[in-house]
């Protein structure tokens, strides 16, 4: 019975048992913010199951295609090593929602299994729940199944929970016996992680609703939950102790043993082919369900996974591109049972293909430094700073470096790979720190704050500290802080920067450039004494620049509506997770965990222009803690609030609502014009937007119109028109580079001929060290290809100069490669001329800055042969 069959029959079979058939959801949880991926059958239905969503039916069936490459359901590693593992599988599941229960379940499970498609009853073994003996109760007295071929397990195989609490039951699996031939147990006995015995299906009875303290409250309508692999009960219908030598990897498989070349001899059963085949099933429909490729969350697990196959391909020896090539042979197979690949094939292969073309680059040389760790290691453990090099430098994931360390029999070091980890995390939090160091002494007196409602007021010197020290006098010159008894300059708070301004007198002037809060309550004012000497016990006028408050007040009134329009437009696991709010610009840090599209960011910035343009008053109650909770209003990241907050509501209908210490503007119109100006990841589920508001944002407007109106004067166009001319001369470039490069690899050729002369005999071996004029750097190593195929044994090192820089080739033809490495010549050469490579011990490519050297180094190559 073919893949495309079972699935059918499964499901025309729920069908004439009245469930509803679902079609597959996305790969990508919208109701599980705990989830990177659906990794299970019922995960589109956990909100039916918890109740919180209602659906028209009570019982239901569905293919739901899953993945489980990250997070703590993970099973990358084990791909290709074993007989089930997959990143991307199909499962199939039957459920009920206070329907049917543990005696429908049962009944209809035996009955597709033995009727339906016939697996001989002999041949099945059954696990319950130790502490189930209504489950074991049906097995045996209603399906008169054998009492000796059931496992009695403990919670840890056969009872489920959603988590700590909430919904659990116990579970009754349905394993497939192999045969004696197999090596293997039965479930609960000690060899039970043998092959013979493989479970097909899981049936979970959810019937308690866990409570805090460990009960096991009945819940008063039980369901049913039940899970099959489809690529499990595929082998079995089709006689196969492997997944991977089923008909719905025969066709995929073939393919990939194609691309291979056939002096590899590489065959079906290949654990890279296996690799591949898996990989691109994954990949494919990530891409489908809108994942991303990127350096966090689900867009890295998809690029971990793509570079992992091109690796895997590289190790078969396919030398070019190849991976997308494999979408079409993918999308023709789920042709019927999943249309939408078919449709999204067109981007599925462009992104496939421009991600191997960008770690293609890295690759050899990655490899080669991993090559020569290995070469030279003396224990069995590759270094974390070796592991962390080749992330950090060339993008290796670890769990790769992981791949290669396991096909040499050695581990690699992730205690040290997360030491150095966590160093680059800690430089990048320094780097990106935005908060200002301060040295200085704790005053015990708290400043009052003044400045929510004026932004001038007088006030006695409490405190002053120079260089980390409480004094009792400042000179003019000299830059120390003021501490005051009450002051209208905000302190700098919940991402919010400190006030500027002038603290005076008749007789003295401190220019204050940043305002900060100690523990203790007293605000601390820095800044230099241009006039004067400052006393403790002076008398002062605290003025704050108005001017620089206003804008700080425009910025952090729409990080505001920016915070809350982000939540409409993405979901509510948008949540604050940092912020700047200063003069020029605002900053706003985010939990999410993909790149957001244009359209969605025109989204958010035009519904932030249109509560400013509805001019609403900004609304401010101090209140208690419990009744601002009441309200609604979000608490900001850092903050910490007393019994007393204050509640800034902004927006017709309450649109933003969040509890803060700001200062902020009196009505929204004030802001004026909000324009985001960036976008970008700041660490793996965190988003950063960048935007400007009031003048700044006018003049950005008015920058991009200027250069716009500028391209359109270049181009002979009016701005309407400019952006079609623009891609007309684009289009134009592309067809004269296209030429060009036609007219060098012409040009290569015709050298390459002239080149095979100038070959040397070093110690019986033929050596061609030479430059290579007129010709670019990625040409270098298809000359070399060439060479290699006519001379037929032979070193070559070829180099190229370009705008000052060199590019550098290095081959050896493989009945050499036991003697000779290219990636060590390779290395040699470019050490010599500034620079660094590596790769395979036959082709080897790198680089240096220092065309001076060139001659003497390819010279030298000749010591290498002696």
């Amino acid at each position: 019975m073919k893949t495309a069959q079972i699935r059918q029959k499964f499901l025309d079979f729920y069908a004439s048992k009245g469930h509803t058939i679902e079609p597959s959801a996305s790969l990508i949880p919208h109701n599980d913010k705990t989830l990177l991926f659906v990794n299970a059958g019922m995960v589109p239905f956990k909100d039916v199951f918890s109740g919180v969503e209602k659906r028209p039916y009570t019982r239901a069936a569905n293919c739901q295609r899953c993945v489980r490459a990250g997070g703590k359901h993970n099973d990358l590693e084990n791909v290709g090593y074993t007989a089930r593992h997959h990143t991307f599988f199909e499962m199939l599941g039957n459920f009920s929602f206070g329907d049917y229960f543990k005696r429908e379940a049962i009944q209809y499970a035996w009955e597709f299994l033995t009727v339906e498609i016939g697996l001989p009853k002999e041949k099945l073994w059954v696990s319950v729940f130790e502490e189930d003996d209504e489950a074991e109760d049906i097995w045996v007295n209603e399906i008169g199944f054998p009492k000796n071929r059931i496992s009695r397990c403990g919670a840890k195989d056969n009872f489920w929970q959603m988590g700590d609490t909430g919904p659990c039951g116990p579970s009754s699996e349905i394993f497939y016996d192999h045969g004696e031939d197999i090596a293997g147990g039965p479930p609960g006995h000690a060899d039970e992680d043998g092959d013979r015995y493989i479970e097909i299906w899981n049936l979970v009875f959810t019937q308690y609703d866990k409570q805090e303290d460990g009960y096991l409250k009945p819940l008063a309508a039980p369901c049913v939950d039940t899970g099959m692999g489809l690529e499990r009960l595929a082998a079995v219908l089709q006689h196969k102790n492997n997944n991977y030598d089923t008909d719905g990897f025969k066709t995929l498989i073939k393919a990939i043993v194609d691309l291979t070349p056939k002096d590899h001899n590489i065959k079906a059963d290949n654990a890279s082919v296996r690799v591949i085949a898996d990989h691109i099933r994954s990949t494919a429909f990530m891409l489908v369900d809108g994942v991303i490729p990127s350096n966090e969350g689900r867009g890295y697990v998809l690029r971990r996974i793509i570079r992992r196959a091109i690796r895997h391909g590289h190790k078969i020896g396919i030398d070019k591109v190849f991976f997308y090539r494999l979408a079409p042979v993918l999308a023709l197979e789920f042709k019927d049972a999943y249309p939408e690949l078919k449709k999204a094939l067109s981007n599925v292969e462009k992104v496939l293909k421009r991600e191997e073309q960008r770690f293609a680059q890295t690759l050899d040389q990655g490899m080669g430094i991993l090559t020569e760790a290995i070469a030279q290691l003396k224990g069995s453990e590759i270094s974390g700073e070796t592991v962390f090099k080749l992330y950090d430098t060339f993008g290796f994931p670890a769990d790769l470096t992981a791949d290669v360390a396991r096909e040499h029999n050695l581990t690699i070091d992730m205690t040290g790979f997360e030491v150095e980890m966590t160093k680059q995390r800690e430089r990048a939090r320094q780097a990106g720190d935005f908060k200002i160091s301060q040295k200085g002494v704790d005053v015990s007196e708290v400043t009052e704050f003044l400045g929510y409602e004026q932004l001038k007021n007088t006030s006695s010197v409490q405190a002053l500290i120079k260089e980390g020290e409480l004094v009792e006098q400042i000179e003019a010159g000299e830059c120390g802080i003021v501490v005051l008894a009450a002051s209208s300059f905000y302190a700098e708070s919940g991402g919010q920067v400190g006030d500027s301004g002038i603290l005076s007198n008749p007789e003295i002037e401190f220019s204050v450039n940043n305002t900060q809060k100690q523990k203790t309550g007293a605000f601390e004012h820095h800044g230099i004494l241009t006039k004067g000497a400052l006393k403790v016990g002076d008398v002062l006028e605290a003025n704050v620049d108005k001017k620089a408050r206003k804008c700080i007040a425009r910025n952090h009134s729409a990080t505001h509506l920016l915070h809350a329009a982000l939540r409409v437009i993405l979901g509510e696991t948008v949540m604050q997770k940092g912020s700047l709010v200063d003069g020029e610009k605002l900053r706003f840090d985010f939990s999410h965990d993909e790149i957001i599209a244009k359209s969605d960011l025109d989204k958010i910035e035009g519904m932030v222009n249109r509560k400013i343009l509805g001019n609403t008053k900004v609304h401010t109650d101090v209140t208690n803690i419990e009744t601002a909770k009441k309200k609604g209003a979000m608490a900001l990241f850092g903050e910490k609030y007393g019994d007393t907050v204050r509640v800034l509501t902004m927006g017709k209908d309450d649109f933003s609502v969040e509890l803060c210490g700001g200062t902020h503007v009196n009505q929204l119109g004030d802001i004026g014009l909000f324009r985001i100006t960036s976008e970008s990841g700041v660490s793996a589920g965190v988003r950063r937007i960048e935007a400007i508001t009031g003048y700044a944002a006018y003049q950005f407007d008015n920058h991009t119109q200027d250069s716009l109106s500028q391209i359109a004067q270049m181009t002979k166009s009016n701005n309407a028109q400019a952006v079609e001319k623009v891609a007309q001369l684009i289009k134009q470039q592309k067809e004269l580079e296209k030429q060009i490069a036609s007219f060098q690899k012409q040009l290569a050729s015709n050298q390459g001929d002239d080149l095979i002369n100038q070959a040397q005999e070093i110690n019986g071996v033929k050596l061609l060290a030479s430059v290579v004029g007129g010709v670019s750097g990625k040409d270098l190593r298809d000359i070399a290809d060439k060479l290699k195929d006519k001379l037929g044994s032979a070193v070559i090192v070829l180099a190229a100069v370009n705008d000052g820089k060199v590019s550098l080739v290095s081959g050896v033809t493989k009945d050499l490669t036991n003697k000779y490495q290219a990636g060590k010549i390779l290395n040699h050469v470019a050490q010599q001329v500034g620079g660094k490579g590596g790769g395979r011990p036959d082709m080897a490519q790198g680089g240096g800055t220092d065309p001076s050297k060139l001659d003497v180094a390819l010279t030298s190559v000749k010591a290498l042969l002696v």
